[in-house]
């Protein structure tokens, strides 16, 4: 495989009063709105930390800290790529009154419980995204001290 074909994505599980964040996209490859996690891939002179909470502003405007991470998911796409997602837990006690997308990419913000989410006629972008859920409602929780910093040579 080539390196151009391997990508190392960041995802966010955000949890706030039972319900989760999903972001409302358009799928690059099939064009459909699809729902997500906020997430994306990492930039080339972040940390694994920084490139998650970037994430999260741009895509929905609000500045949080992880509070774990869930785990490592993988997937091979029809596009013949393969991206390694690493998952992190945000469980904001209190949200700001107003925020937004940064990233005209996401057409919406969706707070929804997991039952929700199965019922929703908008489909998941992927099964990485249930599954990420599956590891938040399985009590998965890592420590953030598990992540070494990033080091610059």
């Amino acid at each position: 495989m080539s390196r151009t074909r391997l990508h190392i994505t960041v995802a966010a599980v955000v949890v706030f009063n039972d319900r989760f964040l999903f972001v409302e996209e358009r799928d690059k490859i099939g064009g459909h709105r699809v729902l997500n996690q906020p997430a994306g891939h990492m930039e080339e002179d972040e940390d694994i930390v920084q490139a998650i909470c970037r994430e999260v502003f741009e895509e929905t405007g609000l500045q949080l800290e992880p509070t774990a991470w869930l785990g490592i998911s993988q997937l091979k796409s029809t596009n013949e790529h393969t991206y390694i997602r690493i998952n992190f837990l945000f469980e904001p006690s209190t949200l700001p009154a107003n925020y937004q997308p940064q990233d005209s990419d996401i057409l919406a913000l969706h707070w929804l419980s997991a039952a929700e989410l199965l019922a929703q006629p908008i489909p998941v972008r992927s099964k990485l995204v249930t599954d990420a859920i599956e590891c938040y409602t399985q009590q998965i929780r890592l420590p953030l001290t598990l992540i070494q910093p990033l080091i610059t040579l």
